[in-house]
């Protein structure tokens, strides 16, 4: 099942708090993005991040969900009606993810 873009635009506007927020769409999916870094995505109408040691604290009930068939667990935000809670977490996400490789 594809995620609509509806949703899409209902999670970008909870997350309108952070600056440089972007997405980019795949397969009938959204990835999302964070000042370049990939913080997790739309997924069957489901808003899943990466398990990072903060988000798995901040939200420690949270069900981990694969975003599809042969993918790693990803962690299930909730809480998406809550833009002070999201704007924690995806700063906190960030932090701990990777810079993006430099593309040749």
């Amino acid at each position: 099942m594809a995620s609509g873009k509806d949703y899409l635009d209902y999670i970008l506007g909870q997350c309108s708090e952070l600056d440089d927020i972007s997405y980019r769409p795949m397969m009938g999916e959204y990835i999302l993005y964070y000042r370049g870094k990939v913080i997790g995505g739309i997924y069957d109408n489901r808003f899943l991040i990466k398990p990072t040691e903060s988000a798995v604290k901040r939200m420690p009930h949270a069900p981990m969900e694969l975003p599809y068939e042969g993918a790693k667990e990803m962690l299930l935000v909730e809480e998406v009606e809550d833009k002070a809670f999201l704007k924690e977490l995806l700063d906190s996400v960030y932090e701990e993810l990777p810079a993006p490789k430099k593309k040749r």
